[in-house]
């Protein structure tokens, strides 16, 4: 075997310089007053990433499993399980926990042997795209996760795509190997030929579906058997007598030769062209029965990249930096309910945050005192007390910080790269009570700020018009007005399929186009007029017509 190792647990830091790992229990029932201190390795000891994935390919299951090997729950619960108690952690909505799916993203932050991982699990479902795309932007590295059975979907190559476009580098973990699926060197192929990847497997199943006897660890010589947690090792390698006895002989064939051709046909790991995203390294594993999960741990903790520069107006901001920066890629409204609260993610890029700093609000001029930082695990949070580049933290607050706004002390620069997508599916909102318009007012502005939704305010009318990117968003939509804003709506169809910012150099045209068009001009949340057409041939007629107007699919979200 050529592979040196590269996921063994000798990799990570010797020396544990935190606090114990937070348990689930730590957090719902003894909050701890802040959450573990790194002074020595600050922002180096912090890994932040994302998982991405089709829907049902098993990402939520692999986040349980994750924070159960991380030590940050002490049981796992499935997307599907039956019982309060087994729910899964990171779905926290009751549409979520009703549906089984996804449709915001959350933020776990836990330890394990001295580095602080920041996990955020984001929305499979394309409906729910643009708060994924968003989410990517604050993460250094990513997990892809193929469903074993069906290969590479729809929109895990979109997601990729985002991916590439940061240069995130990519872990790919193929669940549920456990099942019948598609032979395994079909799936590197399909990776290969389709994400002009080049993958380096790690972790080999052997055998599949009904045949299915464990995972082999390719760099470590290491067997994880089903059926069983133990693990065992092999000094021999392929041709070590003890496993040869420990399997049955076709199986044992079967595999032996698989796993040397995997090991001897595909390139090795080199973490160097996995950082620069060139490279995927591959592990085979199912996060319902717990293979490979502990692998993929190690592997994140060894080699995924600690906090990189992230972009911004006046060019890369380095982590390094002595000051403190951050940018907020998300806002979550009604994360308490009782308290009709608004949290704001914020991603730190740069310094050594300490609660109570006043950090500078780029966008209002003002400063703003960070009196309750907070920590995420889901919808369970913890009070801390400082913060390094790389993590992710909660900011309370009634409005004042908004998706794109940039935090620094004292420097006057403003992050870039945050994307918003004009939306596919535009719908009348039509509210039930007349009496409840203050309320939904205060739901469509919420929720437009949390990006769920995009709200446009027709220049002639006064009925709001939402825009969302797939109609299951309207379900989400109505579902939690009605539940956190006590109001009933429900949605009509409009004679607009196609909505397109506009802007121009030519103030004159511009407003000449507008008071031309003024039954098609909207105005979204900020301001900003949007045009409204029935499809796209009406939306090319317009554009042929008016070359000194620019029709923006889509905007970067830059704190104004």
């Amino acid at each position: 075997m050529r592979r040196s190792s590269v996921l063994g647990a000798s990799a990570l830091p010797a020396s544990h310089t935190g606090n114990d790992i937070l348990s689930a229990t730590a957090f719902s029932e003894t909050i701890p007053a802040k959450a573990p201190k790194e002074e020595a390795a600050g922002h180096h000891s912090r890994r932040t990433f994302a998982i991405i994935s089709h829907p049902d390919a098993g990402k939520t299951t692999l986040t349980e499993k994750l924070l159960l090997a991380g030590g940050a729950i002490e049981m796992a619960g499935a997307v599907r399980s039956k019982g309060n108690g087994r729910r899964a952690k990171s779905d926290w909505m009751d549409i979520e926990k009703s549906r089984g799916i996804s449709v915001t993203s959350s933020v776990m932050t836990f330890e394990r042997d001295g580095i602080t991982f920041n996990l955020l699990d984001t929305p499979g479902h394309s409906d729910f795209s643009e708060d994924t795309y968003r989410t990517l932007t604050a993460v250094d590295s990513a997990i892809m996760v193929i469903d074993a059975a069906k290969g590479i979907e729809a929109q895990t190559r979109k997601l990729f795509e985002i991916c590439r476009l940061r240069d995130i580098p990519i872990i790919t973990f193929i669940n549920k190997v456990d099942r019948e699926g598609i032979d395994p060197f079909e799936l590197l192929d399909e990776i290969e030929e389709q994400l002009a990847l080049t993958v380096a497997p790690l972790v080999w199943p052997v055998g599949q579906g009904g045949l299915f006897k464990g995972c082999y660890n390719l760099a470590d010589n290491d067997f994880l058997f089903a059926g069983s947690d133990k693990t065992v090792h092999y000094d021999g390698g392929l041709d070590d007598p003890a496993l040869i006895k420990a399997l049955p002989a076709d199986i044992y064939a079967g595999f032996r030769d698989s796993a040397e051709l995997a090991a001897e046909g595909y390139a090795d790991f080199d973490p160097v062209a996995y950082r620069q995203g060139h490279l995927t390294p591959v592990i085979f594993g199912s996060a319902l029965q717990n293979f490979a999960v502990d692998q993929l741990m190690d592997l994140i903790a060894a080699h995924a990249p600690s906090p990189r520069p992230q972009p911004s107006d006046k060019g890369p901001v380095d982590p390094d930096g002595d000051k403190v920066s951050g940018f907020v890629f998300k806002v979550q409204a009604n994360m308490d309910p009782k308290h009709r609260d608004r949290v704001a993610f914020v991603r730190f890029c740069s310094g050594h945050f300490r609660r109570g700093m006043k950090l500078d609000h780029v966008r209002s001029g003002k400063q703003l005192a960070v009196s309750n930082p907070i920590y995420f695990f889901a919808q369970e949070r913890a009070l801390t007390e400082e913060a390094y580049a790389g993590d992710v933290i909660g900011i309370p607050n009634h409005g004042t910080l908004r998706v794109g706004d940039t935090l620094t002390e004292g420097e006057n620069f403003r992050f870039t790269g945050l994307p918003a997508f004009a939306p596919e599916v535009l719908r009348r909102v039509r509210l039930e009570d007349s009496m409840k318009l203050k309320q939904l007012r205060r739901g469509l502005e919420d929720l437009a700020e949390e990006g769920l939704v995009q709200v446009f305010r027709p220049s002639i009318g006064s009925d709001w018009i939402v825009g969302v990117v797939g109609p299951l968003q309207l379900d989400v939509l109505a579902s939690r007005i009605a539940g956190e804003y006590k109001a009933d709506v429900t949605f009509e169809p409009v004679p607009f399929n196609v909505a397109r910012w506009i802007r121009s150099e030519n103030e004159a045209a511009l407003q000449t186009f507008i008071r031309e068009n003024i039954t098609h001009v909207s105005r979204d949340r900020d301001g900003r007029p949007v045009y409204l057409c029935k499809d796209s041939w009406d939306l090319r007629f317009m554009m042929d017509r008016n070359k000194d107007i620019a029709f923006d699919a889509t905007r970067e979200i830059v704190s104004m």
